[in-house]
């Protein structure tokens, strides 16, 4: 007979955790089925440890800066071992963190992989698990481009286990995992070249913090190789080489990291046997997070839907509220997410675009900008530009759309974020007294 259970996560990710202690709360038997360390993707090989190396690279830029103001200090170099051993140590911490979590709340974490007998029975190795509610919230993996020599690359799973900083390094995508990782390998000391399909890096960003991120990535010594569709990936005596479609040839390099994508994890989830509609992989999933069959919801990436660890968290919690807490017509609502590419320097973007809002709103749209060296950089020999836009609507100039690039950017956007959700008018942020002398004054004071 099955082990019976009110409530199934499967995925010990971010979603599967989050949702599985809220329904804990509320009294429901809650089991959590995952293979590997919990935390999923964002504290293993994903946020946390990518925000560690973030914070190591902007150090390196902060030690050339503080000549400017009056110190008498060098970059002697770097050890990249004991930054990995101590960014592995702190990530072991969260792991075994989350585990006393699920064991204060009485969750059962089963320690395997899940697929369906049907649409409420699992198949964990020998085990069977039963319940009337079942998420899946398996996440995603990092893809890999179907060409000749592609093993020879890694992809951002591989970035964090490297044991020491190659020298020369390609980055092939031009999303914000290429971006983020080309900044912490080139702030460490390596040379980095993005390799992109496109004309431009962050293309489904607004136009202004692509082209903002480009010029200050040159200025860090990046290189950007546009138009490029790589045929195949070969090594020899001097280092891996990307040889493209169009017959150029790049490199050497001592390596090549694939930032292409991510893709559902659900292929090994049986999704057949339970009835569950899945496109490309994607779990399809309604506004209150339901499948196509009762009982069974989805959440994260694996769904497809703003593939960010706080939306996965936020859309399970919310799901276990109505599951569990009485709450039948609580959900997420996907509108207004912001987001941070934690790039050098940070981006954080909430709304949209410029393109976005002219191709919805057309000639209702107003735009404001700002564009001018923050005062840190007054004394720095390298000065970075920080690029501030409102995008408006209507006559009374709702603001729908903020996108933000420069130092603090990261940690501003969180309280703009709610003004933008509470419906924030260009008048209302005309009446806000400046914090002075700031960066974020400079989205108040516009003109």
């Amino acid at each position: 007979m099955p082990v019976q259970y009110d409530y199934i996560a499967i995925g010990g990710g971010s979603g599967g955790l989050a949702t599985a202690q809220r329904a804990a709360e509320y009294g429901a038997r809650v089991a959590v089925v995952e293979p590997a360390r919990l935390g999923g993707t964002c504290v293993n090989v994903g946020c946390v440890p990518k925000k560690l190396m973030w914070n190591a690279a902007s150090l390196a830029h902060g030690i050339a800066d503080a000549r400017g103001y009056g110190f008498d200090v060098a970059m002697k170099g770097h050890d990249w071992a004991a930054l990995k051993a101590a960014r592995d140590a702190y990530v072991s911490r969260l792991n075994g963190i989350y585990e006393s979590n699920l064991g204060r709340k009485n969750i059962d974490w089963i320690r395997g992989a899940a697929c369906f007998v049907d649409a409420h029975t699992l198949a964990v190795g020998e085990q069977r698990l039963s319940a009337p509610h079942i998420t899946i919230a398996t996440g995603g993996r990092p893809a890999w481009p179907a060409i000749p020599g592609a093993e020879l690359g890694i992809t951002s799973d591989g970035f964090f286990a490297l044991p020491e900083r190659p020298a020369r390094v390609a980055i092939v995508g031009s999303g914000y995992i290429a971006v983020e990782l080309a900044g912490a390998f080139a702030g460490l000391g390596s040379q980095v070249t993005i390799v992109a399909r496109q004309d431009r890096v962050l293309r489904h960003f607004d136009a202004m913090l692509s082209d903002a991120l480009a010029r200050e990535m040159a200025g860090d010594g990046i290189a950007l190789v546009t138009h490029a569709v790589c045929a195949s990936l070969t090594a020899g005596p001097a280092g891996r080489e990307l040889h493209l479609v169009d017959g150029r040839v790049l490199g050497p390099f001592d390596c090549v990291l694939w930032a292409i994508g991510r893709e559902p994890l659900s292929d090994e989830l049986g999704l057949d046997a339970a009835g569950v509609t899945a496109v490309n992989g994607f779990v399809i999933t309604d506004h209150l997070q339901n499948t196509n069959v009762e009982g069974v919801y989805a959440i994260g990436d694996v769904t497809g839907r703003e593939a960010l660890t706080p939306v996965a968290i936020a859309a399970g919690r919310r799901l276990a509220d109505r599951l569990f807490g009485g709450r039948p017509d609580r959900h997420l609502d996907y509108e207004l997410i912001s987001t941070v590419i934690f790039s050098h320097p940070p981006i954080g973007t909430v709304g949209l675009t410029e393109a976005a809002a002219r191709e919805l709103h057309h000639d209702e749209v107003r735009v404001y900008t700002a564009s001018f060296v923050p005062m840190y950089h007054a004394l720095t020999a390298h000065k970075r530009r920080a690029e501030m836009k409102l995008v408006c609507v209507g006559p009374d100039e709702r603001v729908v759309g903020l996108h933000v690039i420069g130092q603090g950017a990261d940690e501003m956007l969180q309280g703009f974020a709610v003004a933008l959700k509470m419906g924030a008018r260009k008048r209302d942020f005309d009446d806000t007294v400046a914090i002075h002398p700031t960066a974020a004054e400079e989205l108040v004071t516009m003109r």
